[in-house]
């Protein structure tokens, strides 16, 4: 089954004020029927990189069954992490990058590779705020749910 989701993350005082992720999840069924999922969630203090990757993770999570997905993405951290092969640098050095620091949100890095496993993924960017329809609503889900009243705590 074809995926398309489509992710976006924000934060409110980026690094320590509140955020949110949006995601859209699309497919079409084989009677060629669209089926639209949307998902978002706010935490009371987090980072904007952090809500980036909790929207993929909140995608990725979402499927039932191994999935052909394409991710379209605002976020080079993300997009390039995976096209680049940071992330295999980083795993090779016990999750360290450049002059031996360690790699953030390795917590998250871990959690979308594991929700990645049964899929076969694409990562796409896309620029923010350039009009592109799904980014633009998942940029209002993000905002709106880093604006909400019923944040979560963001443990990392």
């Amino acid at each position: 089954m074809k995926v398309t989701i489509y992710t976006d993350g924000a934060a409110r005082g980026n690094p320590d004020g509140p955020g949110g992720y949006g995601t859209i999840i699309s497919y079409v069924d084989s009677s060629g029927t669209e089926h639209i999922r949307e998902y978002s969630k706010g935490y009371k203090k987090t980072t904007n990189n952090r809500m980036e990757l909790m929207a993929a993770i909140a995608g990725l999570e979402a499927l039932n069954r191994p999935c052909e997905v394409t991710l379209y993405s605002d976020s080079q951290y993300l997009v390039k992490a995976f096209n680049e092969h940071w992330l295999e640098g980083w795993i090779k050095k016990g999750w360290k990058r450049g002059k031996n620091e360690p790699v953030k949100n390795v917590d998250l890095w871990e959690r979308i590779l594991k929700a990645m496993e049964p899929h076969k993924v694409t990562f796409i960017w896309v620029k923010g705020h350039a009009g592109h329809p799904q980014n633009e609503r998942c940029d209002i889900l993000a905002t709106s749910a880093a604006d909400g009243n019923n944040l979560e705590e963001d443990v990392f």
